[in-house]
C-alpha cells in the first residue's frame, strides 16, 4: 500500500507539472496574440512597482492617494528633466573631443597600414567596407531589435498606454486587483491574492535591485573613466546604468563601449585598463553586492538569463527583452510555492494593497 500510495504522489506530481508546462504554454501563446496590448500592461506594472512604494510611505504620513501619486509622479517627471538637461552638455562636449581623437585615430592607421604595405588606395577601399558593414549590421540589428512591433505608432501607443496605466496602477491599482480577484471563485481567491503579492514583490525588489546595482557599477565604472580622461565618462556611466536592466548582455555591451571610446580616444593601454576596472568592477558586483540586493528571490543561473533575454526579445522586441528576466523570476517563485522573503520591517504581504510595496488605495 505505501508503495501504492507514493506511486499516487509521484504520478500526481507529475502531471501537475505537466499541467503547469501547458498552461505555460497557453499564457505564452496568448500572450503573443495580445502582445500590443499585454507588453504595455506589464510595463505599466514595472513601473508601478517603482512608485507605489513612495506613494504608500506618503499615504501613511497622512497624504491622501491622489495627491501622494501626484507629488511621486511630478518627483519622476522632475528628476528624469533634470537629468536630461545634465547630460545633454556633457554629452555634446565629450562628442566633440570623440570627433577628433577618431580623426587622429585614422590617420595612425593609415599610417601603420602604410607600413605593411597597404597603399592609400587600398585602405580607402577597406574603410569603405567597414562603413558600409557597420550601416548595414545597424540597420538589420535595429530591425531585430524592434521585432513584434509593426509601425511607430505601436510604440507611441504601447508607451502612452503603459504610463497611464502606471500611474492608474499607483493610485487604485490595489482596488483593481481585488475586483478582478472577487470575479474567481471564492476557493481561488486567496491563491490568486498570494501569486499576485509574489509577482508584485518580485518585480519591485527586481527593479530596486537592478537601479542600485546598476549605479554602483555606472559609479565607480564612470569614476575611473574621468580619472583616465576618457571622453563621454559621464553619458558612459549613464549607459552603464541603463545597460543593468539588461542583465549580462547590457553590462557586456556598456563595457565594450566604453573600452572602444577609450581605444578611440586614448589608446590600447587605457583602453585595457578600462576593460580590467569593468571586469573587476561587475565580478564585485556579482560575487558581493549582486547576491545581497536581490537574494534568492531573483538567483536565476546566468543560462537561463541568456536563454530567457534571447526569448524575449524574439517574442516582444526590446521591451521583451527588459522584461524577460522579472518575469521569469517571478515564474520561478510561483511555482515553488513560496511566499517571497519580507521586505526589512516587515513581512510579506498578504494582497497587493496591505504593505508599502502595494498599490496606493484611493
Amino acid at each position: 500500500m505505501d508503495l501504492e500510495g507514493a506511486l499516487r504522489r509521484k504520478t500526481m506530481k507529475a502531471g501537475h507539472r505537466l499541467l503547469v508546462l501547458v498552461l505555460a504554454t497557453v499564457a505564452i501563446w496568448a500572450f503573443w496574440q495580445v502582445r500590443t496590448v499585454a507588453i504595455p500592461v506589464l510595463l505599466g506594472v514595472f513601473i508601478a512597482s517603482v512608485t507605489v512604494p513612495p506613494a504608500n510611505a506618503l499615504i501613511r504620513r497622512g497624504m491622501n492617494g491622489a495627491l501622494a501619486t501626484t507629488v511621486v509622479w511630478l518627483g519622476m517627471v522632475a528628476g528624469i528633466a533634470l537629468l536630461v538637461l545634465l547630460l545633454v552638455p556633457v554629452t555634446q562636449a565629450g562628442i566633440s573631443d570623440l570627433g577628433a581623437s577618431v580623426d587622429q585615430f585614422g590617420v595612425t592607421l593609415q599610417e601603420l597600414a602604410t607600413k605593411v604595405g597597404l597603399g592609400e588606395s587600398r585602405v580607402a577601399d577597406l574603410t569603405e567596407q567597414a562603413r558600409q558593414w557597420v550601416s548595414d549590421e545597424s540597420g538589420r540589428l535595429a530591425g531585430e531589435a524592434l521585432t513584434g512591433v509593426r509601425t511607430t505608432g505601436e510604440i507611441v501607443i504601447g508607451a502612452v498606454l503603459a504610463l497611464v496605466l502606471a500611474i492608474y496602477f499607483t493610485h487604485g491599482g490595489a482596488h483593481l486587483f481585488g475586483w478582478l480577484t472577487d470575479l474567481a471563485p471564492a476557493s481561488a481567491r486567496e491563491p490568486i491574492h498570494s501569486g499576485g503579492s509574489v509577482i508584485f514583490h518580485v518585480f519591485g525588489r527586481y527593479v530596486r535591485g537592478v537601479a542600485v546595482v546598476g549605479f554602483v557599477d555606472g559609479f565607480f565604472i564612470g569614476l575611473a573613466l574621468w580619472i583616465l580622461d576618457v571622453p563621454l565618462a559621464i553619458p558612459l556611466a549613464f549607459l552603464t546604468w541603463i545597460g543593468a536592466f539588461l542583465p549580462i548582455v547590457g553590462a557586456f555591451l556598456a563595457g565594450l563601449l566604453a573600452a572602444i571610446v577609450a581605444f578611440v580616444a586614448k589608446g590600447w593601454l587605457v583602453a585595457l585598463i578600462v576593460v580590467a576596472v569593468t571586469i573587476a568592477i561587475q565580478q564585485l558586483e556579482g560575487h558581493i553586492l549582486a547576491p545581497q540586493i536581490y537574494g534568492r528571490a531573483l538567483d536565476l543561473p546566468a543560462p537561463v538569463i541568456l536563454v530567457a533575454i534571447a526569448l524575449g526579445s524574439t517574442l516582444a522586441g526590446i521591451a521583451g527583452a527588459f522584461l524577460a528576466a522579472p518575469l521569469v523570476s517571478a515564474a520561478v517563485a510561483l511555482l515553488q510555492h513560496r511566499s517571497p522573503p519580507p521586505e526589512p520591517g516587515g513581512a510579506p504581504p498578504k494582497t497587493l494593497g496591505d504593505t508599502g510595496d502595494a498599490p496606493a488605495k484611493n
